[in-house]
């Protein structure tokens, strides 16, 4: 059986648009998917991986599109679900690194503002002020000379937050003491959650690919290393990926030894009936497009003024009260939570933007200008 081409990826999908590009000089395939601008110009941040095949940089690229429509329609803030995916064909350092990504600021203004961009998995802080040289449609950058740049950290307390709600909803406290979580990708996310676990007394599991950050997150937290071939079937209340996506899909999901998953990373599911199959294994699931939305609404609520920190943290925490209503509502109604939260966020496409002025992605930039 052939793999599947571009087009084939693309048939079936109902987004706005893909613009892809190829960059001769490193090699690398450019994906730039806008799903939806309902709400708003498309935002979404910029991954940067080796791909086996192209192709599979452009389907990564679909498919967080789409998580970030429902990611942002779940918070009701004022953006379109937009994603970036630069499929690299080797490691690139240095200048061939700037390079890139300086061509990618050129691409970036080319769409007039009906797209942003962000870190994301494989960039970096340093990587979006390099696009910021360029181009003025980069989150976490313009708009203010000081104050957090890492969106990962607020991240991870959303997804802490999460953990806890739904600790508590299925078990009758939030109270982590004693319970056991095992975080599965150890990178800018799910290290510093690591420590908020820790620090609320969870018993902390840590599997990574890197075993040597395995084993300095571990020790960090007092907790213990599983390898990566035993994360399914190693027993705990909680499951937390944070790394890749796809890891609950029909091959995995039978091997499962948890109680609920709650994590970082982005579409966790291979196909929405993986929310149907944790469900009939009796495992609560906190859909990753809610869970894992702190960082972006962070970023957001400080250009929008929001000040202190702490005041931003706060907010961040909420998430755990969102996923609450949302575990409320499949409970009622019978459905997966997968199914609650994008029923909600569906009611938000359907009432439109609450402010029909902003129609691109520097309009909104002028307002979160300090």
């Amino acid at each position: 059986m052939s793999e599947p081409t571009f087009l084939d990826i693309l048939q079936p999908w109902d987004g706005v648009g893909v613009l892809v590009r190829r960059d001769h000089p490193t090699g690398t395939w450019i994906f730039v998917a806008i799903h939806d601008d309902t709400l708003g110009p498309a935002t979404g941040g910029l991954r940067m991986k080796v791909y086996d095949r192209p192709e599979e940089g452009l389907r990564d690229a679909l498919r967080l599109s789409e998580g970030m429509t429902f990611k942002w329609a779940a918070m009701d803030f004022p953006f379109g679900g937009g994603k970036t995916v630069l499929a690299i064909p080797r490691p690139l350092e240095d200048e061939e690194r700037r390079g890139l990504m300086l061509r990618f600021g050129a691409l970036l203004n080319s769409l007039g503002g009906r797209y942003g961009t962000g870190a994301d998995l494989g960039t970096t802080t340093r990587d979006m002020q390099t696009i910021a040289e360029v181009s003025e449609y980069v989150i976490g950058v313009h708009g203010r000379s000081k104050g957090p740049m890492d969106p990962s950290p607020f991240t991870a307390l959303g997804v802490f937050a999460g953990i806890r709600a739904a600790v508590e909803h299925r078990f009758g406290s939030a109270d982590l003491s004693g319970r056991s979580v095992l975080v599965q990708g150890v990178g800018a996310v799910g290290a510093p959650l690591t420590g908020y676990l820790a620090e609320a007394g969870a018993r902390v599991l840590v599997s990574d690919a890197d075993t040597e950050a395995a084993g300095r997150v571990a020790h960090a937290c007092s907790g213990a290393v599983i390898a990566p071939e035993h994360v399914y079937s190693t027993e705990c209340d909680v499951y937390a990926p944070c790394a890749v996506g796809a890891t609950l899909n029909i091959r995995t999901i039978p091997e499962l030894r948890c109680s609920i998953v709650a994590g970082a990373a982005n579409n966790q599911l291979e196909s929405p009936e993986d929310a149907g199959r944790l469900q009939e294994q009796g495992i609560l699931y906190a859909p990753d497009y809610v869970i894992n939305g702190g960082g972006a609404m962070a970023f957001t609520l400080i250009y929008q003024g929001l000040d202190p920190i702490s005041a931003v943290e706060e907010r961040v925490s909420a998430i755990g009260t969102q996923l609450k209503s949302m575990f409320e509502e499949s409970d009622r109604t019978g459905s997966s939570p997968l199914d609650a939260a994008r029923s909600q966020a569906e009611r938000i496409l359907r009432r439109g933007p609450r402010d029909p002025d902003v129609s691109s992605f520097g309009d909104i930039r002028g307002r979160f200008s300090r």
